[in-house]
């Protein structure tokens, strides 16, 4: 068996462009994205705004984009994939984060995996292997469904640096996470880390290719993936190994990968990756292993909401409260999640926690992006800062209202309810 390979370099702006071509190739992406395949692009989008760090950024689409050009990929089998969730609203999401614009630019096809995809009981997709899962076929006894179009595309992940409130970090096996399960994700959470397994299993069954390009341009620490503190840290990611890319962002940001993160200690003993820093060869820069960013993690300096949501799910709450997310009760969650960080934490701490690094090259480059001019490498020239990057806080609320509507009304419980009553 060969040994696993992580593709790690520092970059800038102007010289993004190349340098992701630069670290794919490193990582040998060729040699697993098939070229007579589709490719889902996966963009992952953590919150509908705009905030460093959360979400897939254009840079880091447009990179990867490029650079399968540059190699050969025929456009036309090349399109960028979202999923949605009840607390996200990803064609607001991919309008804040500029994702759209480079899909467009590029006149790539734009799939939504909620709207119009077919999507087929995993028992048809992946037979036997169901047998194997850790906790899926406790979670969902009738079992669940996964997108058909999966089945033999390639898959690229495009997750970010960032810690997590339920898996301490997300990256690339947590980005497989609202593409390949239904509306009721959330009944996963008692079990995520083991949740993040089976997927992995499942993604190395269904698609052609599977690999991962993390931007750590900004990398966020805190009770994420939205309420964090930003920091640039001016690196990129890639590999074919799901479970060492993500052992890697633990490490850099201070964690010990197979003790602090035990979806990649569950992953690296059944031999779907390898988590162990020691056995992964790195490519491009590996000097820059030597850094330890110290981050504080999820956990030291918790939300209101996060706090809350960990006492559901494994605290004193589960008893008398989780149930109720199982049931048409369960809106009543999503709609607090929604007031809580789209209405109250966003309008008012959002623009303080990201004004350090709004004027870093990256944040200017995100400002100016349609305006600033690339050359063959990245962007010479990122434009001046805007520290205004989030609405007023009057249409910051009105947009919050809008979508706590819309985490009512497209709740999966309440569509069934509705349907029921029809």
């Amino acid at each position: 068996m060969s040994k696993a390979k992580v593709a790690l370099i520092r970059t800038r702006a102007d010289s993004v462009l190349s340098d992701y071509h630069r670290l794919m190739n490193l990582a040998g992406y060729q040699d697993v994205v098939a070229k007579d395949a589709d490719t889902a692009l996966k963009i992952n989008i953590s919150w509908h705004f705009f905030f460093p760090g959360s979400s897939t950024t254009p840079w880091q689409l447009e990179g990867v984009i490029r650079a399968m050009k540059k190699d050969g990929y025929d456009s036309d089998l090349i399109h960028g994939c979202h999923n949605r969730t009840v607390v996200i609203d990803a064609h607001l999401g991919e309008r804040e984060n500029k994702q759209i614009d480079v899909i467009r630019a590029h006149g790539l096809r734009n799939v939504h995996l909620y709207e119009g995809e077919e999507w087929i009981d995993v028992r048809d997709a992946v037979g036997d292997l169901t047998k194997d899962f850790l906790t899926l076929n406790e979670v969902y006894p009738k079992g669940f469904s996964i997108p058909k179009r999966f089945i033999g595309e390639n898959i690229i992940h495009l997750p970010t640096v960032k810690t997590h409130i339920f898996t301490t970090t997300t990256g690339a096996m947590k980005n497989a996470f609202g593409g390949l399960l239904n509306e009721h994700r959330h009944w996963t959470h008692p079990t995520i880390h083991e949740t993040l397994v089976d997927l992995l299993m499942i993604q190395k069954k269904i698609h052609k290719g599977v690999f991962a390009v993390m931007d750590g341009t900004f990398a966020g620490d805190g009770p994420g993936p939205r309420c964090m503190i930003p920091h640039v840290k001016n690196v990129l990611l890639a590999s074919d190994d799901q479970v060492a890319i993500d052992a890697v962002a633990g490490h850099l940001m201070g964690m010990d990968p197979l003790k602090d993160l035990k979806f990649v200690r569950l992953a690296h003993d059944m031999g779907l990756g390898c988590g162990d820093i020691r056995d992964i060869e790195i490519v491009g820069d590996p000097q820059i292993m030597e850094e330890n960013w110290n981050f504080e993690g999820p956990f030291a300096n918790m939300t209101f909401a996060s706090r809350n949501q960990h006492r559901i799910y494994w605290g004193p709450l589960k008893k008398p409260v989780e149930w109720s997310l199982k049931t048409w009760l369960a809106p009543w969650a999503y709609i607090a999640s929604v007031v809580y960080h789209d209405a109250y934490w966003y309008p008012r701490f959002a623009k303080e926690k990201m004004a350090e690094v709004l004027g870093s090259e990256w944040g200017r480059l995100f400002a100016n992006w349609g305006d600033a001019q690339p050359d063959a490498d990245g962007y010479p020239n990122v434009g001046v800062a805007n520290p205004d990057l989030t609405r007023k806080v009057t249409l910051q609320l009105a947009e919050a209202m809008r979508l706590a509507g819309m985490a009512l009304v497209e709740s999966p419980e309440f569509k069934k309810k509705k349907t029921v009553a029809a």
